[in-house]
């Protein structure tokens, strides 16, 4: 047992020829169907099982930093495996491995989209997708809320969240009111409960801060921005990056409708890699190849930089009883964040009694069965076809 943990320490820290990084990223940025979880579990099996570069509690410990860092969580476990092997060079490379086949993947589905995506036999496939990518949602939804939800205060809090978001909050307003009022619960912990009365001047501080929009004329330079903005605030699962994307490109910017939003959400999903191509999607239709370039770059940006920032740093932030509790905040706030999306994007996709039929079918076969989600879209976007 020794020897064999000897061998394993010594193998993950010998380096890999870059091309060789290059190489094994790029196959499982290719093939990685069915989001973050199912791109995890393909590192694992490929980098600590089959390969050994790196051990059991290496790959863990860089999926938890992960975690506790805003960002794409499957692209930022790539980033650190890169870097663990080759450095700066590891990190640039298995990071841009990972991401561009998908992000070359969803431009071609883009530009197919914006020609053909109003033909009826499109139409029919996008309107059983819609209600398909719905259910993933929830079910997403329900299976982090089971972990994330640890206490009555942190439940209290999220409901505080829904409430925020409902009156027009930012969501990055929404989600540091959620963290501060945890972390000041658990400052106060030893001199009592923390009282009704503190979380509701959370919330009258935060009703304080929601805006009204006007439609902005569309700027690469805004568009960049936008989304390094995002990238850089997103906490949580994939699926709260819609929350900003509604709150950015919708409301705010008016750049895109309801409906082309659940569009770029359905390719996201439906497409092998990192679920935040969606960026990706999403730039191409406001500022065509020049707009998916920068839209991708914007996004992802962000998590290469606060990889390298927090190497040494998140082991110390979970050590303290404060900062972990603020983190749990943040993270009840991001599914407070997701549930409110889901439910205004539900709205725009279920329309008939045959699309909540698809959701029904989804919800149960990802409930029960625990099937890769692309099949559940896949099957939804069959069965739109053949009913339309």
């Amino acid at each position: 047992m020794i020897a064999s943990r000897a061998s394993q320490t010594a193998t993950s820290k010998e380096q890999v020829p870059l091309a060789e990084l290059a190489l094994v990223f790029l196959k499982i940025g290719t093939i990685a169907f069915g989001g973050p979880a199912a791109h995890i579990a393909m590192m694992e099996d490929e980098f600590v099982r089959k390969r050994r570069w790196i051990t059991e509690a290496e790959f863990l410990d860089r999926v938890a930093a992960a975690s506790l860092i805003p960002g794409p969580s499957s692209t930022e476990v790539a980033i650190f495996i890169g870097q663990a092997k080759r450095g700066w060079a590891g990190l640039v490379v298995g990071g841009c491995c990972f991401i561009i086949p998908a992000a070359i993947l969803v431009t071609l589905i883009a530009a197919a989209y914006a020609r053909f995506g109003s033909l009826p036999q499109a139409a029919g496939i996008l309107y059983g997708i819609k209600p398909a990518v719905i259910a993933i949602i929830v079910q997403a939804l329900w299976s982090l809320s089971r972990t994330a939800v640890k206490s009555k205060l942190l439940a209290v809090i999220g409901v505080l969240a829904v409430v925020l978001n409902g009156f027009g909050v930012s969501p990055l307003i929404v989600l540091a009111i959620a963290g501060i009022a945890s972390g000041a619960a658990a400052w106060f912990k030893r001199q009592g409960e923390v009282s009704p009365a503190a979380l509701s001047a959370f919330g009258r501080f935060g009703l304080l801060l929601g805006t009204a929009a006007v439609a902005v004329p569309v700027s690469l330079i805004r568009l960049f921005l936008s989304f390094l903005k995002i990238g850089a605030i997103v906490f949580g699962s994939g699926y709260v990056l819609l929350a900003f994307l509604r709150t950015e490109f919708v409301d705010r910017l008016r750049w895109l409708t309801e409906k082309q939003l659940i569009d770029a959400v359905a390719i996201g999903q439906f497409t092998p890699g990192p679920v935040f191509t969606t960026a990706t999607f999403i730039g191409y239709l406001v500022a065509g190849i020049p707009g998916a370039l920068l839209a991708t770059i914007g996004i992802f940006l962000p998590g290469f930089a606060l990889v390298a920032l927090s190497a040494g740093l998140l082991p110390r932030l979970r050590r303290s009883a404060w900062a972990s509790a603020t983190l749990d905040g943040a993270v009840v706030g991001s599914l407070a964040l997701m549930a409110v999306v889901a439910w205004q994007l539900g709205r725009a996709a279920i329309v008939d009694w045959r699309t909540f039929t698809i959701l029904i079918a989804g919800l149960l076969v990802e409930l029960r069965f625990n099937v890769n989600s692309a099949w559940v879209i896949a099957g939804g976007g069959m069965i739109g076809w053949l009913l339309r």
